[in-house]
Parts: C-alpha cells; structure tokens; sequence
C-alpha cells in the first residue's frame, strides 16, 4: 500500500517512523514531502529560516539503504525534524534571531540534537523565535515576524513560536524547542500543537555557540523539549485535579471551555476528576520573577540593551517594571519559597498525581499589542499557571483539545517532578477522544 505526499506531511513522527520501517514508503520521499510543504506555505507564515534540503535528502538516502539491508533500525530512522534557532545544531548557526549571530556556528550539536539523531532522525531545517527567545510575540531582528496560521491577526506565540507554526502547517512532524517563561507550551496554544516541557534536569542543555555562564534563576527554570502533534498510548489512569481558574483571577470563557471539554474526556478514560487546585499558585508564579529579578540578570540585560532592536528592549523593561527593583534578601527569599513550594505541591500531588490547567488564560493576544502600555503585567498574570510551573521545574505536556471562536483551545497536563509518562499517558487519552486538529492550511 502506497502513501500519498499529502498523507505523509500530515502524519506523525511515530506513524512515519513505522511506515519507513515497514517498507510502505521511503524517508526520501518522506523528507521530499515535508520539502515540498514547506516550500508550499513556507512563505505564508515564516516559520522556517534555514532549509536543509540537499542534507536532508542524502541523509534520507542513507536511511532508506539501511532500511534495505536490514539493519536494526532505531526508533525515529529516517523521520525529518526541525530546530529552533536557538538550539545548536551543527553546519548552521546558532543565530538566537539577532543579525549579529548570522555567522555563530556551532562546534557540537546541542544534546536534544545529538539525541534525535542518534533516534534515526533527520534534521530538514532551523525555525524562527523571537529575539535572543524574548518577548512572548515571535517576532526577530534577523528572520522578522512569524505568522499564526490559525488566524494572521494573532500571535503564534513565542518564544518556539516558529517551530509551532511549522509543525501546525505540516512541515515538520518533530521540533525542537525551549521552555523558561512557557516558550513552548503558550505557542502550542496558539497554534494547536503538542509541547512537552519536561522536569527540569530530565534533558541535558548544553551550548557551544551561547555563554557558559547562566544566572541561578535562569539555570532553574529553562528546559528543551519537543513539540509534535501527538504522542504515545495511554496507560493506567490516576486522579486529576482541575484548575479552570487559577488562584481566581480571572479565566476567558474559550479557554475555560476548553479547560472543561479535556475534564470531560479524561473523565471518560476512566481518570477521576476533581476540581481542586494545588497551593500558593500566585505565590509560586511571583516567586518566578523573584528568582529572575537578581542583579546580575538585570545587569545582563543594561549591558547588552543596545546591540538588540527596540521592541526586544521593551520586553525587560516592562518586566522588571511588574518585578520591582532587584532585593538581595528578596532574592535569596524566593529560593527558600521555592523549596518550600515544591514540597507543598509534592504533597498535593501525592493525592491528585496529575493537574490539567489553562497555558495563558485568554485567547491569543492580536499581533502588535503584546507591548503595550500594561500588557506585558497583563500577560503575566495570563501565564500565571504557566509561570508557577516553570518556578518548581514540574513536567507538562501542552496539547490542543479542540476549537473555540476559530482559535485552537489547549491546556497543560501537568505531572510531579520526574513523572512525563503520566503528562503523556493523560494526553494521549485526550488526543483519543478529542483528535488532533493540525495540520492546517495558513488562513
């Protein structure tokens, strides 16, 4: 049985993987397929900045002979993926979308990179983010602006925001991305995709290209992770707390909706459901800017505010402006909170293993408002949960649950620390019941 060229830019990583492996098509004529979708919508929504094309297809070429001569076969063998542009990836630069960065080759691979690799897959292209992974707008000084396909007034999100639109439009079926302030699960919203941001320390990060040296706060909360459109099988089901409205400030009716439609899902997977939410959520979002809001972080930031465009200065400003002034005791503060965070939520969790949450607590914000007069707060105070899970390093997965107004609808399962088999058991339940709703045409 033959498999079309639109049928394969749709599929999964894992469908492709198992169809290269059983002989019903090629990684070639997968590669050429995602090739052709990209050079398709490509210019539509600006996702992907660097196409590997001729690698790509010799490296397709090597796979499919190993296909032939019966080789033990890894799991992701001839299955083409993307990077974003802040994630070293050997032969292109590591850019982070700053003009100054064009010519910044990395020496190794980055260790998601050199992992994916030695899965079987093949890289086919690096995709977009906004400046130095800044602002939650995609939007760079070197590539400009990254365009939601779901509707072009809006954001995809950042900062993965162009890996989400390359996999929503069927470019890639596998990306790489990033996670401090929610970069990969606020743009799998606003895309329709799958994110998981795993616990902090499960991946290895690691630069060749970037400083070596990284601020406490920063080391404690980014992560890589993948994005997809869907993930394994479900397993055995657990209790679930619902939080519709985190710590009560406020949730839009799409995104509560949504929230619901996921309840009512797992409910009918056999997980038990109770709407409760875990400690101090507040608290622990707060306690985030505390542990980003130290003096060396902000003299970073003084000290390299000129080389970067105006918009990408905005950003800190208006942050730190919703942080206050730099507090060494309230610094030293926040990683005591931190701590004692961890154990409340490790206690909540013991009864209820798995949380399912809103990402950003309204729709996607339209393009060319996420910076102004309040809107950063604003957007803060959005990514309350988003924010609070980032401080205490637990896993999550992103995933879509359905569309609302036009817009996808998504929600974040959220696990204890070490436990993504359980955020990915609940999210394959969801996809089961709920299906998947990309790829998409750019509109």
């Amino acid at each position: 049985m033959s498999i079309t060229t639109t049928e394969l830019w749709r599929m999964s990583a894992m469908d492709l993987a198992e169809a290269i492996r059983s002989g019903q098509t090629s990684s070639q004529e997968v590669i050429e397929a995602h090739l052709g979708r990209i050079e398709a919508v490509n210019a539509s929504v600006n996702a992907v900045t660097v196409v590997l094309g001729e690698q790509a297809l010799e490296a397709a070429k090597g796979a499919d002979r190993a296909v032939a001569g019966g080789a033990d076969l890894p799991p992701l063998h001839g299955v083409p993926f993307t990077v974003k542009g802040n994630i070293d990836l050997v032969g292109t630069p590591t850019t982070m979308g700053l003009k100054a960065l064009a010519g910044a080759y990395p020496t190794l691979d980055a260790p998601v990179v050199e992992r994916l690799k030695a899965a079987g897959a093949i890289p086919i292209g690096r995709t977009n983010l906004a400046t130095i992974a800044v602002r939650w707008h995609c939007e760079s000084e070197l590539w400009g602006t990254t365009v939601n396909p779901w509707d072009r007034s809006r954001t995809p999100g950042a900062s993965s925001g162009g890996e989400a639109a390359a996999i929503a439009t069927g470019m890639s079926p596998l990306g790489l991305g990033n996670d401090g302030l929610g970069s990969l699960r606020w743009p799998a919203q606003c895309c329709g995709v799958s994110a998981l941001k795993p616990t902090l320390g499960r991946i290895p990060d690691a630069t060749s290209a970037g400083p070596a040296e990284v601020a406490i706060g920063v080391q404690l909360t980014a992560v890589q992770g993948p994005m997809a459109r869907r993930g394994p099988e479900p397993a055995r089901p657990v209790r679930v707390a619902l939080v519709v409205d985190p710590a009560g400030q406020g949730t839009a009716n799409q995104v509560q909706d949504g929230v619901r439609k996921a309840a009512r899902a797992l409910d009918d997977a056999g997980y038990v459901i109770d709407e409760v939410e875990p400690p101090s959520i507040d608290v622990a979002a707060a306690t985030l800017l505390a542990m980003l809001n130290t003096p060396d972080i902000r003299a970073m930031w003084q000290m390299s505010s000129q080389m970067l465009p105006a918009d990408t200065q905005r950003f800190p400003s208006a942050f730190y402006e919703v942080a206050g002034d730099p507090d060494p005791v309230t610094t030293v503060q926040s990683f005591m909170t931190r701590q004692s965070l961890l154990r409340a939520w490790g206690e909540f969790q013991e009864e209820h293993p798995l949380i399912v949450a809103p990402i950003f607590t309204d729709v996607p914000f339209e393009v060319g408002t996420d910076l102004g007069d309040g809107r950063v707060a604003e957007t803060i105070r959005g990514m309350r949960m988003a924010l609070a899970v980032s401080a205490l390093g637990l896993p999550a997965v992103a995933l879509p649950v359905g569309t609302g107004d036009g817009l996808p609808q998504s929600v974040q399962v959220i696990g204890p620390r070490y436990r993504e088999d359980l955020c990915l058991d609940a999210a394959a339940a969801l996809e089961d019941r709920l299906g998947i709703i990309t790829p998409i045409d750019p509109r």
